[in-house]
């Protein structure tokens, strides 16, 4: 056997296991490719809904942005009369007091009134019923 028909020999046994090992391979590669095919259909056909609904919910959240947007001012203008009330209520508040002390100086003063004419009217009767 010569050099040549050796080396020839050697390269044939190396291009066979060589060909041995990438058919596996080859075909986990294949099975691969199926399989990334097989969920981008999936992805292709669940996310075109999906992001078709996505951008109906954006734009009905948009609208409703812009409806609560245009409703601010109209919220800041009742809070405002709130306050207003508020205070108003705090300063009929004051004055019902006031009122309030006013009546019971006012009911002292007559229960005093009272009591000084009861007693002026008892001396007084006193008095006429002595000289009488």
């Amino acid at each position: 056997m010569s050099l040549g028909v050796i080396a020839a020999f050697i390269a044939a046994i190396a291009v066979a296991v060589l060909v041995m090992v990438l058919i596996p391979a080859i075909q986990s590669i294949k099975k691969t490719a199926q399989s990334v095919s097989a969920l981008a259909d999936l992805l292709t056909s669940e996310l075109k809904p999906t992001i078709k609904e996505l951008n109906q919910v954006l734009a009905e959240l948009k609208t409703v942005g812009g409806g609560v947007a245009e409703h601010t001012d109209d919220v800041r203008r009742f809070m405002s009369a709130l306050g207003e009330t508020g205070t108003q209520i705090s300063t009929i508040n004051r004055s019902v007091g006031v009122i309030t002390g006013l009546l019971n100086q006012a009911g002292a003063i007559a229960t005093g009134a009272k009591v000084a004419g009861t007693y002026l009217l008892e001396s007084y009767l006193k008095r006429k019923m002595k000289g009488v």
